[in-house]
């Protein structure tokens, strides 16, 4: 698989927006919106706060969906060779410090034995409007949404670390997406792609995180509630 970074910044010079369906495995019904699928999403990333991911569980996607499947882990427990590409994360504002370096140490040596692509990421979670599971989890702090310098400041981090991806989360089940003027200001600071989840449930959502700077936008909760809207969700 040509790397996932590649990919998103070789779509990112065409002007080509790119959508992802995030699928929990601690859902109920996880695959319930992979029938729904006609070709307007361009991955499916795999994760959540808590749980693993099995073999089973990939091919089950593969079995309805022929789109590249990435890694969004919770922990080392949602590591899984059989998926094409991994999002391996730095969660810049936790504060739990198992999650800045130890949970990477514990599933790198089974990395590094497989051929999965390996995607450097930068993680930063902003306040959506309620206490998400990865704010509880990590015991993070999200940034407030009045904070724009302070956000700029940790996409700049970002890019002097040498992330090749930056991903602001306004946490699973947000009340409130990440505001525009924050999407403006991070890629800017970034300067290279930029990914943009949580509280997304209309296509004008979506596409306002598009035109404020987003690559790539991903959206979970909203198509487990409502799996049929995913082909609403049309995008450059």
């Amino acid at each position: 698989m040509v790397e996932l970074a590649e990919q998103i910044i070789a779509s990112r010079r065409r002007g080509h927006k790119l959508l992802a369906l995030l699928i929990d495995p601690d859902k109920p019904q996880p695959f319930a919106a992979l029938p729904y699928l006609n070709g307007q999403v361009d991955y499916i990333f795999v994760g959540g706060s808590t749980g693993s991911i099995s073999p089973d569980f990939i091919e089950t996607i593969r079995s309805q969906a022929s789109l590249p499947i990435v890694l969004f882990p919770g922990s080392e427990a949602q590591y899984s060779p059989q998926a094409d590409a991994l999002l391996f994360l730095t969660p810049m504002n936790a504060r739990d410090p198992r999650w800045l370096i130890d949970r990477q140490v514990a599933v790198a040596p089974l990395i590094d034995e497989s051929r999965i692509g390996v995607v450097p990421t930068a993680y930063l979670l902003i306040d959506g409007g309620r206490v998400s599971s990865a704010q509880r989890i990590m015991q993070a702090e999200p940034l407030p949404r009045t904070e724009v310098a302070r956000i700029s400041a940790y996409a700049k981090t970002a890019r002097l670390m040498g992330k090749s991806l930056l991903y602001l989360e306004a946490g699973s089940g947000a009340a409130i997406p990440v505001p525009a003027d924050i999407i403006r200001a991070a890629a800017e600071a970034f300067g290279q792609s930029l990914l943009v989840g949580g509280g997304i449930r209309t296509p004008e959502a979506m596409m306002e995180a598009f035109e404020a700077g987003a690559d790539l936008v991903v959206i979970g909760n909203h198509f487990e509630e409502d799996p049929a809207s995913l082909t609403l969700f049309t995008h450059p």
